[in-house]
């Protein structure tokens, strides 16, 4: 029971975390594709409560944010609840199967994992769903990547580090 208040609370955590810290970037044009703020608490949450409800966290996340505030657009909605949703699934999956000595590499190693996963299920949706005729190679790697930069980098400093402080202080374990 104790496993199970903590998953909860925590999932509840990370989904406010996600909805809230985007909008500290609303301000500037284009900030929620270029910085990615919600992917760190979706993210975060793959490693902390595990691939189900990393993925609840990272479906709920943007839906719940755009019921409120509105982001992201309608447009873009239903591209983000799945790419959000393969995120905090892949975290938690790769945490669980990814087994090295070293903490900091497990962290690393299940964070490019769940990024690229997340990214590439992110360019199949589109090019064959969602924008299927009009997605390109090009187009994924100017959105998945290049755009995202800064929001990529952000992310491999922000996560591992989140991550490793809440293991330390033994709120989690990977």
């Amino acid at each position: 029971m104790k496993n199970n208040t903590r998953t909860l609370v925590l999932s509840a955590l990370f989904i406010a975390l996600g909805v809230t810290l985007p909008q500290a970037f609303h301000a500037v044009p284009n900030a929620g594709s270029v910085f990615l703020p919600m992917h760190i608490p979706v993210l975060v949450a793959g490693f902390a409560v595990g691939p189900v409800f990393g993925a609840i966290v990272g479906f709920v996340t943007p839906m719940l944010s755009h019921l409120l505030f509105g982001m992201p657009p309608t447009a873009v909605l239903p591209s983000m609840l799945c790419e959000l949703t393969a995120y905090g699934f892949a975290a938690g999956f790769l945490c669980k199967i990814i087994k090295t000595k070293k903490q900091i590499v497990k962290v690393f190693a299940v964070l490019i994992g769940a990024m690229l996963c997340g990214r590439i299920f992110y360019g199949l949706l589109n090019a064959l769903i969602f924008k299927a005729g009009a997605y390109s190679l090009k187009a994924w790697i100017s959105a998945a990547f290049v755009t995202a930069l800064p929001g990529i980098a952000i992310q491999l400093i922000v996560v591992p580090a989140v991550v490793m402080a809440l293991v330390k202080a033994k709120l989690i374990k990977i």
